[in-house]
């Protein structure tokens, strides 16, 4: 098998389990693998598949209820910034919005993570509800990474526990479908891809049940610390993979 084939069988495992654990951050997870040995488009294209297949697998064995009231300004935000993701997608430094992106993270997550007991973020509302979606969207847009923004957000309100998992699960889903459906629609998906789309689900399938099983044996502090922990990862893996084009080295990036 080539070398290829190995890397994104690699990522899919490593992002399938985060992705089942925490309910987010495939893209995040498999893109730090997938930036370095994938064509841009690929990689972009097998990150939203990916994440689609497990937000479907973890839906079906982390059942967390549906408080459509509670979702909604997400769900309409995140559907208003997906097409505005792919429609600037052709026009943005990729580099300078994961480096940006990814310094916010690594600053600002670890900073409530040493904080212990915060209060809830009341401003905002469902208005600041629907913008963290939007915002969610446009990632989704340009490439999959839809439930970072909005599991700070849910993190900054203090939903507990299994209201965020809800809230996140059912989010990144929508916001998931539609963006693969773009994809198909403007052909950035094409039938070569399909090789990997066939490494991709079933290396990520038993990965993402392992990952749902250990979710629900987490408390809610516990769970606090590990998507505050995950989101700092995940910042770090996006300005790593950001900074080797300011450095004016040479490296495959999903934009």
């Amino acid at each position: 098998m080539e070398q290829v084939y190995v890397w994104a069988a690699v990522g899919a495992i490593v992002a399938g389990f985060v992705q089942g654990l925490s309910g987010f951050a495939f893209g995040m997870v498999a893109m730090s693998f997938w930036v370095w040995t994938l064509e841009p488009r690929l990689a972009a294209a097998l990150t939203v598949f990916g994440a689609l297949t497990g937000q479907i697998i973890a839906a079906l064995s982390v059942r967390r209820g549906f408080d459509w009231k509670l979702l909604a300004p997400f769900v309409l935000g995140g559907l208003a910034g997906v097409p505005l993701g792919v429609a600037v997608l052709p026009h943005l430094s990729i580099h300078w919005f994961k480096l940006l992106l990814g310094t916010l993270l690594v600053i600002w997550c670890p900073c409530m993570l040493l904080a212990g007991k915060l209060p809830r973020w009341n401003a905002g509302g469902r208005l600041g509800d629907a913008m963290a979606g939007m915002v969610g969207g446009v990632m989704g847009g340009i490439g999959g990474m839809t439930g970072a923004v909005p599991t700070l957000w849910c993190t900054l309100r203090g939903f507990d526990k299994d209201a965020q998992r809800a809230v996140i699960q059912n989010f990144n889903l929508s916001m998931l479908l539609v963006t693969m459906g773009t994809y198909l629609a403007t052909g950035i998906v094409t039938r070569d891809m399909l090789p990997f789309f066939a490494i991709v689900a079933p290396a990520m399938l038993v990965p993402t049940l392992l990952g749902a099983k250990l979710y629900v044996r987490l408390s809610e502090a516990r769970f606090r610390q590990m998507v505050l922990l995950l989101l700092t990862t995940s910042g770090m893996a996006l300005m790593a993979s950001a900074l080797p084009h300011f450095l004016g080295a040479k490296t495959l990036d999903p934009g």
